[in-house]
């Protein structure tokens, strides 16, 4: 008999087979003798209260022989001689676009303006080292896109749009753990998201499937309303049957692009703000209710959220025992993010903290017309370039003295590792942002006693949560009203926000092109 159990036990009794089997047993009515075995099916920590309990779920297979987990094997075709589609970047929308192709039996050509994933270790190196940032392979722009050093959470609440399990089971087939198909808030880990990238990109390239690194596209080739193909920007042309433009949020030449060739796009409401970092025991001692964490528990997050002056001002990409890392696409921008990796096992905690921007907010950029938020966003960021020293050392302060509007003598210690600035934030940051960043780090005190401490430092700026432009597309086909064989696709169209949503939605938009191609 095989049978599905919800347990509620201690973080000990979880960790230990041993513990948990009498329980699992007890619940099922049986003798744990009978059982040979169980299969983990969820897992999640409830830390309420002090009594901290952790939710399990288990397969007991009783008086039956073990059976591997159910995971999805892909079939995959060879494609070496298939119908042509072009896929601008190779994030985890393009890849997973690129694989649902090869499964369709088209054949993807991924078009990647960065380098591949190991390649792009030195020029992370060099950002952090010398300051020196590459405009074309850095922590946004590469084989993997910007997840890929940059984190590598899976948690999604875009269920609706597709499969989670399939895009998690296509992960595990390509080496990550196991416990992403269990784990209520699944992570990889940035220091082993690579190889996974790696073994995605052989398996797009061994069922004839094609990437090109080093290589951006610059012109799009139209002749009426459909795309022939693309021009790079060494003058080549690469042609299609459709493309699908999954560039990410921080490509900002695609959307100019478009724009220049009268391509309908349109400036949406996004986020802004700043990174803030405490010590991780901290953040563990106020979610655990002051206990020791231990090696039971896992490094503590925390999520936030408050309504100040009508504007949400909320926690994003959250990173336990993480990293700060320096996000910027240009020389004289600078943009922070998050990260952690698979063990979280820093010293410190981080997230972003970031204030809504609606359109009402962009008046002054309106001669930008749909790139308005975009300008802004790019201004901001030079701005904050400067505030730091003209490099990619970070204008920070101590999140007190910022609520407080003093400039700080001095910084806590800080994973970034370009440097911090002792820079008046309160005074930096527009306006519209910095108010209501100053009016909620209290109450998120409030609800957190402990956070809203001098130990904490704010450092700037976190300015890329999400694309500023969506490029429209129809709801039922995936196509652009104008463009009938452009798909826009994932975090740089405005439709996906993290690595299994962009997954989610670079499947969708290959389906969407084999039925036009059918059509």
């Amino acid at each position: 008999m095989i049978q599905d159990i919800q347990l509620v036990c201690s973080p000990e009794e979880a960790a230990n087979y041993q513990k948990h089997l009498p329980l699992f047993a007890r619940q099922a009515g049986v003798s744990p003798n009978q059982i040979n075995g169980i299969q983990l099916l969820n897992r999640s920590i409830d830390a309420r209260s002090r009594n901290i309990k952790v939710n399990l779920g288990g397969r007991l297979f009783i008086d039956e022989e073990i059976q591997p987990r159910e995971i999805l094997q892909p079939e995959y075709k060879d494609v070496s001689s298939a119908k042509r589609i072009l896929i601008i970047g190779c994030g985890p929308a393009g890849m997973f676009a690129a694989m649902r192709c090869i499964e369709l039996g088209l054949k993807p050509i991924v078009i990647e303006r960065g380098k591949d994933v190991k390649s792009r270790r030195r020029d992370l190196k060099a950002i952090n080292r010398d300051h020196t940032v590459n405009p074309e392979s850095n922590y946004c722009f590469g084989e993997g896109g910007a997840g890929t050093y940059s984190d590598g959470k899976l948690y999604t609440r875009s269920k609706k749009r597709g499969s989670v399990k399939r895009v998690l089971d296509i992960l595990v087939n390509h080496g990550a753990v196991e416990d992403i198909l269990v784990d209520a808030h699944p992570h990889i880990g940035t220091n082993k998201l690579p190889k996974v990238v790696e073994n995605m990109r052989e398996t797009i390239l061994h069922f004839g499937g094609e990437i090109h690194f080093d290589t951006r596209m610059d012109d799009l080739i139209l002749k009426g309303n459909r795309i022939t193909g693309i021009r790079t920007q060494n003058g080549d042309v690469i042609d299609g049957e459709a493309l699908i433009l999954a560039t990410g949020h921080s490509a900002r030449d695609v959307f100019e692009l478009l724009h220049r060739h009268k391509i309908d796009i349109e400036a949406k409401p996004f986020a802004m703000g700043v990174r803030v970092e405490h010590p991780q025991e901290l953040i563990d001692k106020i979610q655990y209710h002051g206990q020791e964490r231990g090696d039971l528990l896992p490094a503590a997050s925390y999520k936030l959220v408050e309504q100040v002056q009508d504007r949400g001002v909320y926690s994003f990409c959250m990173c336990p025992g993480g990293f700060i890392v320096p996000a910027a696409t240009a020389g004289n921008e600078l943009v922070v993010n998050g990260m952690s990796p698979s063990k979280r096992d820093n010293k410190f905690a981080n997230s972003g903290i970031v204030v809504a921007i609606e359109l009402s907010d962009l008046r002054k950029y309106a001669k930008h017309g749909p790139l308005a938020g975009l300008a802004f966003q790019q201004e901001t960021e030079q701005a904050i370039w400067k505030a730091g020293g003209s490099d990619q050392t970070a204008p920070a302060q101590r999140l007190t003295d910022f609520v407080k509007g003093r400039t700080s003598s001095t910084l806590n210690d800080c994973s970034y590792m370009p440097g911090l600035h002792s820079s008046p934030m309160h005074d930096i940051l527009p306006s519209h942002i910095g108010d209501r960043l100053r009016q909620a780090f209290p109450k998120f005190g409030q609800k957190m006693r402990g956070y809203y401490t001098e130990d904490a430092n704010i450092v700037g700026i976190e300015s890329r949560t999400s694309s500023p432009v969506r490029i429209p597309r129809k709801r039922d086909t995936l196509q652009h009203p104008q463009i009938d064989n452009l798909f826009p696709c994932a975090e740089g169209a405005g439709y996906a926000g993290g690595i299994v949503s962009a997954g989610i939605d670079g499947e969708n938009c290959a389906e969407a092109v084999l039925s036009y191609l059918s059509n």
